[in-house]
C-alpha cells in the first residue's frame, strides 16, 4: 500500500461522511478499502460515546472473515461487570493515561493484558494496535470526548512500521467522518426526546422559523395524575421524581405505541396529539392508547403497592379539533407545539374528571368522530360548562371509567 492509496481512501471516507452514511458503513468501507489496497487488516473496531438517555455509546466492528458489519449500543460503564470490562480494556488504558496509541504484538510474546486480547489471539491475530483521538473542549458533547479504534492482523509478521504509519494518517479521517454522522444522530435524538418524534422530524427538516405553523385536525389528549399535589406533600421528597417517572413512562409509552405524539410534559400533565387520514382513525388511536394505559397502570400500581410505595391514577380528557401546529416564541427561544381553542378545551375537559370521579372524559365532537361500532361503549354524563370556553359541552365517558386512588 502506498501513499497514493492513502489519498484515495481519505477522499472516499470524507465523501461518505459528508453524505451522512451510517457509522457501520463507514467502518466497513474503510477497513475493506485498506485491506484491498494491501494493508493487512483482519479486524477493526471503532466506538464513541454519545448523548442519549439510555445508551452511553455506539460501537462498530468489522471482520475480514465474516464480511459483515456489526454495530451495537452499550449502556453505562460506570458500575458492575460493564465497569470492570471497561477498566480492563486497552481503550480505558489510553483514556486514563491520556495516551494516543498502544500496541501488543500477540504473536511475538507481548503480554495479553487487556480484555478481548485473549479472544483476538485465539482467532489467530498476531498484532494489535489501539488508538484514541481525543476531542478538544469545544468539540466535546456530554461524554462524547474522544474516538476509540483498534485494529488487528493475522499476517505472520504483524503490522509493519509502514502499515502503522498508514493507519495513523487515515484513522483520524475515519474518526472525523464517524463523529460527523454521530452528531447528526445526537441532534435527532435530542430533538425527539425533548420535542416528540413528529415535531422533531419537522424541526430537523428545517421548520424552525418563528410563526411557521400549519393548521391540522387532530385528536387531542390531555392527562394528569390524580391527587398529585396531595401525594407530593405526603411522600419523602426523594420519592417524587421516581413516582413521576413511573407514571410518565406508562402514559408516554401507551401514547407512542398507539401512534400518538407527546408534545408537552407540564409537571405531571401530558399533552399529546393523534393524527390520521380521517378523524375516526385519530380518535380510535387515542382510545387504544387509553386502553393500553389502563393495562400498564394495573401492573404498575400492583408493583408499587407490593413495594409499599404511593400509587395513583391518571385522568384523561379527549377532544378533536383544528389546531395550529408549529413554532411559537421569541427569536431565540421557540416551542414547537399546538395552540388554539381546542387545546384549551381538552385541558378543561380533563379537569372535570376529578369532580365527576371518572378517569376519562371526551367531548361530543370526539364521541361523534369515533367509528360507530365503538360508540356503544360510551355513556353520556350530561352537559358541562368549561371554564374559559363560551359554549357548554356534552361530555361522554367509557363504561366502568372510575378513578382509583
Amino acid at each position: 500500500m502506498d501513499y497514493s492509496d492513502v489519498s484515495t481512501i481519505a477522499a472516499w471516507v470524507t465523501e461518505q461522511g459528508l453524505k451522512g452514511v451510517s457509522e457501520a458503513e463507514l467502518m466497513t468501507g474503510f477497513c475493506a478499502a485498506c485491506r484491498n489496497a494491501g494493508l493487512p487488516l483482519d479486524r477493526g473496531l471503532a466506538l464513541m460515546d454519545t448523548l442519549h438517555p439510555v445508551h452511553e455509546g455506539r460501537a462498530f466492528r468489522w471482520d475480514s472473515v465474516e464480511e459483515i458489519q456489526t454495530e451495537f449500543e452499550y449502556g453505562s460503564t460506570s458500575s458492575g461487570e460493564a465497569a470492570s470490562n471497561w477498566q480492563r480494556s486497552a481503550f480505558y488504558y489510553l483514556w486514563s493515561k491520556d495516551e494516543r496509541e498502544i500496541r501488543r504484538r500477540l504473536g511475538f510474546g507481548d503480554p495479553i493484558d487487556f480484555s478481548l486480547l485473549d479472544t483476538i489471539a485465539e482467532a489467530g491475530h498476531t498484532d494489535f494496535v489501539a488508538m484514541m483521538h481525543r476531542f478538544s473542549e469545544a468539540g466535546t458533547i456530554g461524554e462524547m470526548d474522544c474516538f476509540f479504534s483498534h485494529f488487528a492482523t493475522k499476517h505472520p509478521e504483524g503490522f509493519s512500521d509502514h502499515d502503522l504509519a498508514i493507519l495513523r494518517k487515515l484513522v483520524p479521517v475515519l474518526g472525523l467522518a464517524i463523529k460527523c454522522t454521530a452528531l447528526g444522530r445526537i441532534a435527532r435524538t435530542i430533538a425527539e426526546v425533548y420535542l416528540g418524534e413528529d415535531a422533531a422530524r419537522q424541526v430537523m427538516e428545517g421548520k424552525i422559523s418563528r410563526g411557521k405553523s400549519e393548521r391540522i385536525s387532530a385528536a387531542l389528549w390531555f392527562s394528569d395524575l390524580l391527587n398529585y399535589t396531595k401525594i407530593s406533600d405526603s411522600v419523602p421528597p426523594e420519592e417524587i421524581i421516581p413516582l413521576l417517572n413511573d407514571y410518565s413512562e406508562a402514559v408516554i409509552t401507551a401514547i407512542h405505541a398507539s401512534g400518538g405524539d407527546v408534545l408537552k410534559l407540564i409537571g405531571d400533565g401530558v399533552l399529546a396529539i393523534f393524527k390520521g387520514e380521517v378523524p375516526a382513525e385519530a380518535c380510535s388511536a387515542a382510545l387504544r392508547a387509553e386502553f393500553l394505559l389502563r393495562e400498564k397502570l394495573r401492573t404498575l400500581n400492583g408493583e408499587r403497592r407490593a413495594a409499599g410505595r404511593a400509587v395513583t391514577d391518571v385522568y384523561i380528557g379527549l377532544h378533536i379539533g383544528d389546531v395550529f401546529y408549529g413554532n411559537i416564541g421569541s427569536q431565540d427561544r421557540l416551542d414547537f407545539t399546538v395552540i388554539g381553542p381546542a387545546v384549551n378545551e381538552v385541558s378543561r375537559i380533563a379537569s372535570i374528571c376529578r369532580s365527576v370521579d371518572l378517569n376519562v372524559l371526551m367531548s361530543s365532537d370526539f364521541a361523534s368522530a369515533i367509528p360507530e361500532e365503538e360508540r356503544a361503549t360510551l355513556a353520556c354524563i350530561g352537559r358541562y360548562a368549561l371554564r374559559g370556553v363560551q359554549r357548554a359541552q356534552q361530555l361522554y365517558t367509557l363504561e366502568s371509567a372510575r378513578l382509583n386512588g
